[in-house]
């Protein structure tokens, strides 16, 4: 059996969180550095993230008194506006920025480290296309919005409005700023007033690490992997990382081979990234056939066509998880 020194997480956020309760539940010695980091602004979080994040962090009742989105409107493709069920609940500014453990101390000889903040300057990052996005403050002028999460295409991107209760909401602009692709909305330019005192831009396209692991290291969180926010899975994929991640590490401490399990890591974050890429591409296909559009189509295609190369040079998967712990498969049930 394999002694691990102990785990480093370096960095914030849900997967540092994840990684935390789940290797300490597994009795390692843990230190968790909680470096700074920006927050989003707002996050609506589904149901189905919300129930995977309360099962890693043994959180029951975690978020059960957010307020609720019941409604999805969506307008895309030139098409009229079509409302369907939905079921997420709206975070606000710091809560997924969990706090440390007390009393992590650092840990001697250096211990297996757990990247989970940004990576550090100079790192190779593999980018599919470039989607600048703008996320502002707006006020709601239409009551019925209050519950409802709208999604429209435009014809150089797409907005996404959410609200954050007492007749205010954040707006998602992907493509250009939200003040241009308002002037090409036909449904919400006239529900909302754009803000213009607190606007982030940062870039929205698919991207990953080149280097998602080494020797005594792996990455995880938003700093080694993003999605497209047109799917709205970036939080889930942080705690499916940290599950991976905290399992990983047990099942070093337990004796796997290193090679094996790091390589485990890599493939199942490409074919996560992979995945993504697949959903991507129905949702801009459909979106708008402008120049803007064809050239997110491109740039979709040539990361499926990267990731799928990466998997070809992998071995296939030899782990499968049970619960929070890996298993090779075929020992597995």
């Amino acid at each position: 059996m394999t002694s691990l020194a102990g785990v480093a997480i370096h960095g914030a956020g849900v997967a540092a969180a994840c990684c935390d309760h789940l290797l300490r539940r597994a009795g390692l010695p843990v230190c968790w550095t909680n470096e700074r980091r920006t927050p989003a602004p707002a996050i609506m979080l589904s149901d189905s993230a919300r129930a995977l994040l309360r099962d890693a962090l043994s959180r029951p009742d975690l978020f059960a008194d957010r307020p609720r989105i019941g409604r999805r409107i969506v307008a895309w493709g030139g098409q009229a506006p079509v409302e369907m069920p939905h079921a997420a609940v709206m975070l606000a500014l710091d809560d997924l920025a969990f706090a440390p453990t007390p009393l992590g101390q650092p840990l001697l000889p250096p211990p297996f480290v757990i990247r989970a903040g940004p990576p550090p300057e100079g790192e190779a990052m593999l980018r599919f296309g470039q989607r600048s996005a703008e996320v502002g403050l707006v006020s709601l002028l239409m009551a019925e919005d209050s519950d409802a999460c709208w999604v429209e295409a435009v014809a150089d991107g797409w907005l996404f409005l959410t609200p954050a209760g007492e007749g205010i909401g954040w707006l998602l602009a992907v493509g250009g700023s939200g003040d241009r692709l308002l002037g090409q909305s036909r449904h919400l330019r006239d529900r909302i007033v754009l803000e213009r005192d607190d606007v982030r831009r940062f870039d929205s396209s698919p991207r990953m690490l080149a280097a998602m692991q080494g020797a005594n290291w792996l990455a995880c969180g938003s700093g080694s992997i993003g999605f497209d926010p047109i799917c709205g899975d970036g939080t889930a994929l942080a705690v499916r990382q940290g599950i991976l991640a905290s399992a990983i590490v047990v099942a070093l401490e337990e004796g796997e081979d290193a090679a094996d399990l790091l390589g485990h890591y890599r493939a199942m974050m490409t074919a996560a990234l992979r995945r993504h890429l697949r959903l991507c591409a129905d949702f801009y296909a459909s979106g708008g056939s402008g120049p803007w559009w064809r050239a997110q189509q491109r740039a979709i295609a040539e990361g499926f066509a990267a990731c799928t190369a990466r998997l070809e040079r992998e071995a296939p998967p030899r782990f499968a998880l049970e619960g929070f712990r890996l298993v090779r498969r075929a020992l597995a049930a």
